[in-house]
């Protein structure tokens, strides 16, 4: 997909990859993943993009969750530094990217001379939906449980992580849902809960373990990152007052709890 911009005559596109109802993958972020890649530093990367710590942070977060494998590895370290590398997986993406641009350039050139004249009107156009979830997680369909009315959805993450999700089974025919199918799963912050201890007794279908690696305080609320397994982040957005009174801290083990009926599924 590319991003259409016209100056006088001429036709630039930015090349753009997009999974289903996910964000886009931009130039912005691979130039991200780059400076990663120079400076080893998420903290040194934002500054030469003129980005905050907590935007290059999330950014990254949503690389990771959007991707098979991990695109940058990260050490704590916040935004007083800490080490970070780019994987094999993040540099095979910047290289693909890159090698893409190239050729959609090439073929802009000939297409700028075909056009030469015309009005170029909306002949490049992007269909995807944006979507508010904080939460979009890559997996593939392990399970499929159908039921006259809803049926459930289990995705696998990778890492041993599951999420359980249902629907109703119209959605489930119209998304054309079955078992090695590629989805993701799009989870409202404010639908994640959290907490601590073992052996917990809830309705939530879903408890994710996980360690926290990533907690920002404003006026009234609290968002919580947590490390999940095979690279990918979970955020839950809670009360300033309940992640006070949890005493939530970086490195602190903890469970999310999120109920089956509030994940939606979503398809390329």
């Amino acid at each position: 997909m590319t991003n259409r911009q016209t100056a006088r005559s001429d036709i630039t596109a930015t090349l753009s990859l997009k999974r289903g109802a996910a964000a886009r993958v931009g130039l912005e972020r691979i130039a991200l993943v780059e400076a990663v890649d120079d400076l080893g530093s998420i903290t040194a990367a934002a500054k030469r993009l003129g980005l905050s710590y907590k935007g290059a942070w999330d950014a990254l977060q949503a690389l990771n969750n959007l991707f098979d494998a991990p695109l940058v590895e990260a050490a704590p370290g916040g935004r007083t530094g800490g080490a970070a590398k780019v994987t094999v997986r993040g540099r095979a993406v910047i290289d693909a990217f890159h090698r893409v641009q190239g050729e959609i350039d090439a073929a802009l050139q000939k297409l700028e001379g075909a056009l030469a004249g015309e009005p170029t009107g909306d002949l490049f156009w992007s269909l995807g939906m944006r979507t508010s979830a904080r939460n979009p997680l890559r997996g593939v369909v392990a399970r499929l449980t159908r039921g006259e009315v809803n049926g459930e959805v289990v995705l696998d993450l990778g890492g041993g992580v599951e999420v359980a999700a249902v629907i109703t089974a119209r959605s489930i025919a119209a998304l054309g849902l079955t078992v090695g199918r590629p989805a993701i799963a799009l989870i409202k912050a404010s639908f994640v809960v959290l907490a601590k201890g073992e052996d917990l007794r809830t309705s939530a279908r879903n408890q994710i373990r996980g360690v926290v690696c990533g907690r920002e305080d404003g006026a009234a609320s609290s968002e919580i990152t947590l490390a999940i397994g095979a690279g990918k982040t979970l955020t839950a957005s809670i009360t300033l007052e309940s992640a006070g009174a949890m005493e939530i801290a970086v490195g602190d083990p903890i469970t999310a709890l999120i109920k089956a009926p509030h994940i939606i599924i979503a398809v390329e």
